[in-house]
């Protein structure tokens, strides 16, 4: 009986694997970073070569950590930075261009163009989001411009797109899969969630050839198997999804009505909506949350690009933290942010805004601001944003929030879960177990193999040891410091003119 399950946990900035035990304890786990490429303001890329490269090491080296094999491996559960783009040669198996990130504005005129020929509306019935940079099918789009002949070789199915699951689950098989499954294919602008196939309309709109498509998936099942090359003999891969939506299922977020917020680079709260799909009126997306054993879930989100990055932009841009966990300590120095609000729009907005040129901005500055004050403020801005996505989804969903579950790395800062929580007006549930992106991914692929026998077995696992955070500051207060974000919001937009 093989003991372990793999976890791919394919990120913005780095790639990690871990390995779950049947008690959904992290075994052992690898990380490695690899670079971020910048060739123009507001334009961020990747070298697949070096994401793949720093997945494999990853794997490899949580192997040789814990002394197992691939004979302990029960199977391999892959989760993803979503949106991200590669376009790569079908013979060759190298990539045609550097990938586009999905935090990248590069692709921005693009989207002005589609918004003029009157496309949204078709974006918004069929796939449940919005015209914007963030979303796959403009990257690749861009890809094939830039690249001579690329749009002639794609017609010819030479080529193949895919987001980074496909890369992943492309190069682990050493190309004998080209494949996605339903979260990952949602998130690219291109895919009907309704109709759970390939929008003709949309791909015609972009001069997508359907040549370079993956097939379509779901998201717990066999996709594959690895090379016996990568770990000396060959391993089931039998789970799929976005980290997002791996999030959610590693939450246990399994019925409708239960959301959760994973603190990342951005920030993302996902709310499941059951076997319907929600349409949203105040800026969310409606997405798929995952697709198994024939049924088709989906889900509200608000896509925060920005959160950690901002904490990362305090250590590596103003230089005024030397760690991102020095900001607990530095935030409660001081009583409030001196009025002080930071809005991290580096890339432009999210949800619910969606406006690609707002910049960031730091309004309320006085003589007496210091460096605390700024620190503070930028930890208010991940809760802030987090509010803006709740008030929406009480709207969309008619539902008042009364616990959000929690994760990532910013999760672990207790001053910004109380804050969260006193943001909110809600309690805020962190898990014992934070590793549950990678624990998603391996949860869909325990249960294709039958590691886990059901859902109801994996919830006892995602909601031991979790610690609550209950609001204290009274609801006068708590509105008017978020009146205050919004009035610092509105100062950021539309800043970019050309």
């Amino acid at each position: 009986m093989s003991r372990f399950i793999l976890a791919l946990d394919q990120g913005t900035t780095s790639s990690r694997a871990i390995l779950f035990d049947h008690d959904g304890s992290v075994a052992a786990e690898a990380q490695f970073e690899f670079p971020q490429h910048f060739p123009k303001p507001g334009w961020v890329e990747h070298d697949p070569a070096e994401i793949w490269d720093s997945q494999l090491r990853a794997a490899r080296g949580v192997l040789a950590k814990s002394g197992v094999t691939a004979a302990d491996v029960a199977a391999i559960g892959i989760t993803n930075q979503r949106e991200t783009t590669v376009v790569w040669d079908r013979a060759t198996g190298e990539p045609i261009h550097r990938a586009i990130v999905w935090q990248s504005r590069q692709t921005a005129p693009i989207c002005d163009r589609l918004r003029a020929d009157g496309l949204e509306p078709e974006v918004r019935a069929r796939t449940g989001l919005v015209v914007d940079a963030y979303f796959s099918g403009t990257k690749v789009r861009f890809i094939l411009d830039a690249v001579p002949g690329a749009q002639a070789r794609a017609e010819r199915g030479e080529l193949a797109f895919g987001t980074i699951d496909s890369w992943i689950l492309h190069k682990l098989t050493k190309g004998r899969v080209h494949a996605t499954e339903y979260s990952n294919a949602s998130r690219t602008m291109l895919y009907d969630i309704h109709r759970c196939e390939w929008n003709q309309l949309l791909l015609d709109a972009l001069r997508v050839p359907r040549e370079v498509l993956p097939e379509v998936r779901e998201s717990s099942g066999i996709l594959g198997e690895s090379d016996p090359e990568w770990f000396g003999r060959a391993i089931p891969i039998a789970g799929m999804a976005g980290d997002q939506q791996a999030a959610l299922f590693g939450q246990g977020c399994f019925e409708p009505g239960r959301a959760k917020n994973t603190y990342g680079t951005g920030c993302f709260l996902l709310l499941n909506t059951g076997t319907r799909p929600r349409p949203s009126t105040t800026g969310l997306l409606t997405t798929i949350a995952w697709g198994i054993g024939g049924t088709v879930e989906y889900a509200l989100e608000g896509s925060v690009f920005v959160a950690g990055a901002a904490v990362q932009w305090l250590r590596d841009g103003l230089r005024i933290v030397a760690d991102g966990a020095e900001t607990e300590a530095a935030a409660r120095s001081v009583s409030d942010s001196g009025g002080v609000y930071m809005v991290p729009a580096f890339v432009g907005l999210g949800a619910p805004y969606w406006d690609e040129r707002a910049r960031g901005a730091i309004v309320g500055i006085t003589r007496g601001t210091t460096r605390e004050h700024v620190i503070r403020a930028t930890l208010e801005s991940i809760a802030y944003q987090t509010r803006d996505v709740v008030e929406c989804m009480a709207q969309d969903a008619d539902l008042a929030l009364s616990v959000l579950r929690v994760d990532g790395g910013a999760c672990r800062n207790d001053f910004l879960m109380q804050l969260q929580a006193d943001v909110l007006g809600a309690t805020v549930e962190r898990p014992g177990m934070l590793e549950v992106t990678a624990f998603g991914a391996a949860a869909l692929a325990g249960l294709a193999v039958g590691f886990w026998r059901d859902r109801r077995e994996l919830e006892s696992v995602t909601t031991r040891g979790a610690t609550r955070f209950t609001p204290v500051l009274d609801a006068a207060r708590r509105d008017a410091l978020y009146r205050g974000w919004q009035r610092a919001v509105e100062r950021s937009r539309d800043w970019v003119t050309e």
